[in-house]
């Protein structure tokens, strides 16, 4: 039993053809989007020195941390996008940007019911002037459907769709973001924990050399040569390093707890054999800077927010324009009964067109609010774009140091390693006092410890600016407004919503 309008007056007649034509020809108004330009240099002045990247078509995107050829960190880097659970948070926002997609274009559609209605209703025999009769009962019956449509004639829900489609894509470049932030983290992490680890080895083996200066000592002490302070210091120094190097464990455990929840497990659950830290790092070829607005997610967020917020001023503006209503019915009627013959037949239809008169200049501040809300995205875009640039230059600027640095660090190992050796032969010799000694293998250690740090901090650097570049990323794998807008998003059934 379907909808049955019937119009038997001109008068119907014009106002439904009336409304039906605004409809297909109806008009979207406020402004169409045009990104707006964004701070961008020419060339990035960090760059000198650098490889320029190349295409890697043939490489997987996204696995970015495959250059540094690990195959510890390459099993646990595509473990945050299946368990990290901040990833499975932001994913979960992606699929909720899409429902919202599909619940604003519902309001392009007639809302259509059925409505049944059956009343009694009881007369007395006073009521109806029959002293010996006992009353009438009556019952009337009412079926049929009704339908109410608010026709989008002046783009409102449309711009409002286009909104949450540039929501969805947002959603999408946040969800990019997640993984991105949450892969950098677990390899800052994992570097971490294998200077950890290097710095245990160097503090053990420095232990060993210092238990050999001990029994150095103790000899001279036999000689007469040196002193039982000389002995006291040189046990000092063994304890000292033991402290230090059991503290490391302290650091290392963490390092190794981080990991594992970024993985999305429990830290019990994973256990790291020791590894340490390598000497060769990757070679990151640096795109120019036009490409990083392509390859940041959250810039691509940014942008999106823009043509969010912009879809809105054109929202807006159709609140100034009336709204129109049509709502039909199409019932049968009877009251012995349902009868669906045309002799019972009853139907309405209405057209309401609203237009206020007076709101105390509340659309104009609704337009002026989302005009401002838009030049706040115009702004935390340009924003988003300058700190990209500038955490690709800090990056650049410190490999670059940091590669002179290591140069200058480990010469003073080797210069503090020769100053040891020869002090040790001096104090054989019994031409030095011990406290020489003594600072010579401090200053020994200070800088192995120094050069360790700044290898450390190398490998952490180029973790940044790989995040800085956006990894493998790039707009490319944004969802496009046409696939959204046919989206059919899977909503999770009850019982899953209620499983923990």
């Amino acid at each position: 039993m379907g909808l049955k309008i019937q119009c038997r007056s001109t008068v119907g007649i014009r106002l439904i053809i009336a409304v039906f034509g605004l409809a297909t020809s109806a008009c979207t108004v406020g402004p169409d989007y045009l990104r707006p330009p964004a701070p961008e240099p020419a060339q990035y002045k960090e760059l000198k020195g650098w490889k320029k990247a190349a295409p890697r078509d043939n490489e997987d995107r996204g696995f970015w941390w495959t250059v540094f050829k690990d195959a510890k960190l390459n099993s646990f880097e595509p473990q945050v996008e299946l368990s990290n659970q901040t990833v499975a948070e932001s994913e979960a926002a992606y699929r909720n940007s899409l429902a919202i997609i599909k619940e604003t274009q519902a309001g392009l559609f007639p809302t259509i019911g059925v409505n049944y209605n059956e009343t009694g209703s009881h007369l007395g025999r006073a009521a109806i002037g029959n002293a010996l009769g006992t009353g009438v009962t009556k019952w009337v019956y009412t079926i049929g459907p009704t339908a109410t449509w608010s026709p989008d004639l002046w783009g409102k829900i449309r711009r409002t769709i286009e909104s949450d489609i540039a929501g969805a894509q947002v959603s999408a470049a946040d969800l990019a973001n997640a993984k991105l932030s949450e892969q950098a983290l677990l390899a800052t992490a994992y570097y971490n924990l294998l200077a950890a680890d290097s710095l245990q080895l160097l503090l053990n083996e420095t232990v060993v050399a210092y238990k050999k200066t001990l029994e150095i000592t103790e000899n001279q002490f036999k000689a007469g040569t040196a002193s039982m302070a000389d002995v006291a210091t040189a046990k000092a120094q063994v304890l000292t390093t033991e402290s230090q190097a059991i503290n490391v464990g302290v650091q290392r455990a963490q390092f190794e707890h981080a990991i594992a929840v970024l993985m999305g497990i429990a830290p019990s659950d994973l256990t790291i054999k020791t590894s340490l830290l390598g000497y060769r790092l990757p070679d990151i070829p640096v795109s120019v800077p036009s490409a990083l607005l392509e390859r940041r997610p959250d810039i691509a967020a940014a942008e999106r927010t823009m043509q969010q917020q912009n879809a809105l001023i054109g929202a807006a503006i159709a609140l100034y324009y009336p709204n129109v209503t049509l709502t039909a019915s199409n019932v049968f009627t009877g009251n012995g009964g349902l009868d669906y013959s045309p002799a019972h037949e009853f139907w309405t239809i209405a057209g309401t067109v609203a237009q206020p008169a007076f709101d105390a200049g509340l659309r104009d501040a609704q337009v002026e609010a989302a005009l401002t809300t838009y030049q706040q995205s115009v702004a935390t875009y340009r924003q988003t774009v300058l700190t990209a640039f500038q955490q690709v230059e800090d990056q650049l600027a410190a490999i670059r140091i940091l590669n002179r640095q290591q140069k200058v660090a480990d010469d003073a190992v080797k210069a503090a390693q020769e100053e040891v050796d020869v002090l040790l032969n001096q104090y054989k010799a019994g031409t030095i006092v011990f406290t020489a000694v003594v600072v010579g293998e401090a200053m020994l250690l200070s800088n192995q410890e120094a050069a360790l740090t700044v290898r450390q901090n190398r490998f952490l650097a180029t973790v940044s600016l790989i995040e800085a570049l956006g990894g493998g990323w790039d707009t490319s794998l944004l969802p496009t407004s046409a696939a959204l807008e046919h989206v059919n998003p899977i909503i999770p059934r009850l019982p899953e919503l209620l499983t923990p």
